[in-house]
Parts: C-alpha cells; sequence; structure tokens
C-alpha cells in the first residue's frame, strides 16, 4: 500500500481526497490545510488524521507520496520539502511560477529516483490521447498548422479576486488556463523552437491577464496558434480543443470527442475511414475505480500510484515535461514584455511509456 497524504483542501484538493482515500493500493494517511474549520469537519466525519502545519506532518507521519494540491506559490517549498525526505510528489498545476525552480525541482527529483508528476489532466483524455496516438502514426501526414483553445468563466466582473487571479499567487490566466493547451502541444510535439506575437490582456482583473494570444514554432515547420480567454462567460465552464491540420487530414478533440478527417491513410488505420469519423469519448474511455468530475482525473491518480509501485521515473506527467510547459510560459510572458522568446537548443525528448486506464 501506498501510504499518502493531501495537502490543500481547496476544491481541487477536496476532489483528490474523494479519489484516493478510495483507491485501492493507498492508504490516506493525513491531509494538511490551514482552515481549522475544514480539517475540524473532516476529522468529525470521517475521522481522517487532520494537520495545519506541513512540516510538522512530514516529521510525523511515515509517508511514501505526498498530493499537493496549493495555491501555486506554495509549491516550490512543499515539493522540495517533501523531495529532501524522499517522499514521491503528486504536484497540481502549474508546477512552478519559474521556469528554473521547476527544472531545478524536476533535476533534484530524477537525482534522488522519485517519482514526480503534475496534474495535467487533459493528458488522460481519452480523446487527446487517441490524437496523440494519430499523429504519432502520422495518419494526417506532415503536420503543418495547429490551433489550440482554452475558454471559460472565471473572472467574469472587476470586483473581488481569488489567489488563481493574482500573478504572485495564481500566474494568472497563462498559467492556470494556458498552460492545459501548451501542455498538450509539448506533448504532441515536444518543445517549440520559438513563441512570437504574444498577447496578454486584462479583461477584467486588476492584477492579472485574462487572456492571451500567441504563435509557437515547432520543429519540422509546424506552427500553432494559442487562443485562451478565461472571461468567456459563453461557455459553462472550460473547453480545451485542439485543431491539427496536415497535408492529409485534420483532427479535432475536445473533452467530449474527436473527429478525424482522413485523405490518403485511412486504409492503414483500423476503424477510420475516408473522409470523417468521430468518436466520442464514452466510446474511447475505458472505466476507473471511482468518478468524481470526470474519469481522466482518477486516471491521473492511478498513473501515479502504479508509477510508484513500477519506479518508472519518465512518467508521461513527469517533472520534467511539466517544467517543460513551465519553459514555454515563460517564454510567452517575456514575449509579451518585449524581451527574447527564443529557445535554446532542443535535446530530444525520452518517449514516456504507454499509459491505460485501470479497468
Amino acid at each position: 500500500m501506498v501510504r499518502l497524504a493531501v495537502i490543500g483542501l481547496g476544491k481541487m484538493g477536496l476532489s483528490h481526497v474523494s479519489m484516493i482515500r478510495v483507491h485501492p493500493n493507498v492508504n490516506l494517511v493525513a491531509v494538511c490545510d490551514t482552515s481549522g474549520f475544514l480539517l475540524d469537519i473532516l476529522s468529525k466525519y470521517t475521522g481522517m488524521k487532520t494537520y495545519s502545519d506541513f512540516e510538522e506532518m512530514l516529521r510525523t507521519e511515515s509517508l511514501d507520496a505526498v498530493l499537493i494540491a496549493t495555491p501555486s506559490r506554495f509549491h516550490e517549498s512543499m515539493v522540495r520539502l517533501a523531495l529532501d525526505r524522499g517522499i514521491h510528489v503528486f504536484c497540481e498545476k502549474p508546477f512552478s511560477l519559474d521556469a528554473k525552480t521547476s527544472a531545478e525541482l524536476a533535476a533534484l527529483a530524477e537525482s534522488k529516483s522519485l517519482i514526480g508528476q503534475v496534474g495535467y489532466h487533459y493528458r488522460f483524455v481519452a480523446a487527446f490521447q487517441e490524437m496523440k496516438r494519430l499523429l504519432d502514426l502520422g495518419a494526417i501526414g506532415k503536420v503543418t498548422h495547429v490551433l489550440a483553445e482554452a475558454y471559460g468563466p472565471v473572472v467574469l466582473r472587476p470586483s473581488g479576486s481569488s489567489w488563481r487571479s493574482q500573478a504572485k499567487e495564481g500566474g494568472g490566466c497563462l498559467y492556470d488556463y494556458a498552460a492545459h493547451p501548451v501542455n498538450l502541444l509539448n506533448w504532441f510535439f515536444g518543445e517549440p523552437m520559438a513563441v512570437s506575437g504574444t498577447v496578454l490582456n486584462s479583461i477584467f482583473s486588476k492584477d492579472t491577464d485574462d487572456e492571451a494570444y500567441s504563435t509557437l514554432r515547432f520543429a519540422e515547420g509546424i506552427s500553432a496558434h494559442l487562443s485562451v480567454n478565461w472571461s468567456d462567460e459563453s461557455y459553462r465552464k472550460m473547453s480545451v480543443k485542439i485543431t491539427a491540420t496536415g497535408t492529409q487530414g485534420r483532427i479535432y478533440a475536445d473533452r467530449q470527442e474527436i473527429q478525424v478527417y482522413l485523405r490518403n491513410t485511412a486504409e492503414t488505420l483500423p476503424s477510420y475511414n475516408s473522409g470523417w469519423t468521430v468518436n466520442h469519448t464514452t466510446e474511447l474511455t475505458q472505466p476507473v475505480w471511482f468518478y468524481v468530475r470526470g474519469e481522466e482525473y482518477s486516471a491521473q491518480l492511478d498513473y501515479f500510484v502504479r508509477s510508484i509501485e513500477t519506479r518508472e521515473l519518465n512518467n508521461v506527467n513527469s517533472f520534467t515535461s511539466a517544467a517543460q510547459t513551465d519553459k514555454v510560459l515563460s517564454l510567452m510572458r517575456d514575449d509579451a514584455n518585449g524581451l527574447s522568446s527564443s529557445m535554446p537548443a532542443l535535446s530530444p525528448a525520452k518517449p514516456a511509456r504507454r499509459f491505460f486506464f485501470r479497468r
């Protein structure tokens, strides 16, 4: 059994608690938060052991892993403390608000042979997994352009704010929303060679950006346009969409479905026809042991647990891959401020092992 604790009991933290607490291979040892009221409620009605001090919990409990779901600015210190104690870490995104810090933490985890995973759950959405598979197979030929989008109704008025909409706390729309499509682009195509034309606009927020637009240029002539806005009330909830255009077709994917148009490559792909083929997420997603919000959230936690059990350091959502995303976000921020946006020389990324949902 993996002995695990959850730190941070906001929306995501409580969701993680509900899922990981019933995982068959996990013993949820304790939870930690600064809200005494919340800790009292959990202790009274669930019997869970609670802490208000993260360092005290690490000193007191014998843990194999921690799940960190605090505001972003606390990630660095908590991740570092856990790694220094030889503890595997699942950290909510963004990994860090500083790209150099993210790279340092990734290197630290690797030097200690510890599992580090960051909560980019869209890599566990079946439609995006299928898109990745088709792109790797060259199903649409040479990819020429990609449109990566994310929209949702997070900040819709000037008054009031949360840690998410404060630049030093959560990083704003760039780090909270744009991070998801950027992370998918990294998964599909690696690191971009450069970013340009970045625009970070404030619509309602006083302290940070509410929308982000940029052009990313990848190897082999692939360009990607990023369009993100978290002040868009025409969307009921967050929507992430990726459209890839190639010489032999087109792929569109979101949380609900994947639409594929193929010209001459369908004969090499079982279950695909020339022209349009549509697969819905209900047809592609494998069941999980416990459902909250979406199968992908359970699947990523199960994957973290199995990575610990198998000691698979190069996992799909590794610290290294998250640091790559943080580097791109940093370059976008620099580009928007008129600074250099060129990437250093790239080294080929190690292919992560295949992964599947637990049945």
